[in-house]
């Protein structure tokens, strides 16, 4: 994946494995990227993307609850067509979902060539959720085959034409705290409450901590994850807007090359029937 120095700066690096070592607010709004200018951008590259039908993106968002991945994917998408954009939620497994192997659940979501697809938490959730909250005995899961297994499935992606991008949104403790209890205070973003949010508040150091297992072990030159300073919605918005729009550009610089001999068919035939 070919990256410009402003997003090589928010590369997980493996020499830096816990998030701490990583900012969750920029000092300095000025340096970063303009988010209109960017979503700009992905309207227009995604509608190329869409006419070529060769490449296809799928963007991939993580975090802690609160950490704004909702609201960042309402936002990329303001100017996508919808035709050639969806997005997809994944909670921890149930149902059916328990019964299969761990990466069944997402296949169905992927994105075609022409594409782009936004997962809100995804295939990933296996190696971070599964480890605090199991679906099955705690003994029978093998996380290193999990992590093979996720590297060869995203690279078997990338083969086949589809750029995976992989989102942290990196979420303070003081951050997340003032965010569940903004939400206390909204009735209608109440409903999002249940007693695993209670849980999930008392095991976020266990969550952190497999997370950041999770992100050392899948972090390819492929498939690479960026971790992106969440504190502050507008800054995360804006640098995952310009990492995405600036692969967009790279996979569809202009629309498909028309074909003279349909057009000039279209303007006689047109022509016999009165229009100008």
């Amino acid at each position: 994946m070919t990256l410009s120095a402003f997003a090589r700066s928010f590369l997980f690096d493996l020499k830096k494995p816990r998030f701490r070592e990583y900012p969750t607010l920029l000092d300095n709004d000025e340096k970063l990227p303009g988010l209109e200018a960017s979503l700009e951008q992905i309207g227009e590259y995604q509608r190329r993307l869409w006419a070529n039908q060769s490449k296809a993106v799928l963007l991939i968002t993580h975090g802690p609850d609160t950490s704004g991945k909702d609201s960042l994917i309402r936002t990329l998408a303001t100017y996508a067509d919808p035709a050639g954009f969806h997005a997809w939620s994944f909670s921890r497994p149930k149902g059916a979902e328990t019964r299969h192997d761990f990466l069944w659940r997402v296949t169905p979501f992927l994105p075609g060539f022409g594409d782009m697809v936004a997962f809100n938490r995804s295939h990933h959730e296996a190696v971070i959720a599964e480890r605090v909250w199991p679906v099955h005995e705690p003994d029978s899961y093998n996380w290193k085959n999990r992590y093979q297994s996720i590297r060869n499935f995203e690279s078997h992606l990338v083969e086949e034409g589809t750029t995976v991008i992989k989102i942290w949104l990196n979420l303070s403790e003081d951050e997340h705290r003032e965010r569940l209890l903004k939400r206390l205070d909204k009735p209608r973003k109440r409903w999002k409450f249940d007693r695993s949010d209670i849980d999930g508040w008392q095991k976020r150091g266990d969550y952190e901590k497999f997370a950041e297992e999770a992100l050392a072990a899948t972090h390819t030159k492929e498939a690479p994850w960026f971790v992106v300073p969440g504190d502050r919605k507008p800054q995360a918005r804006a640098i995952v807007a310009s990492i995405l729009a600036e692969q967009l550009e790279r996979l569809a610089p202009d629309y498909p090359k028309e074909d003279e001999g349909v057009l000039e068919e279209y303007r006689r035939l047109l022509a016999r029937n009165g229009v100008k």
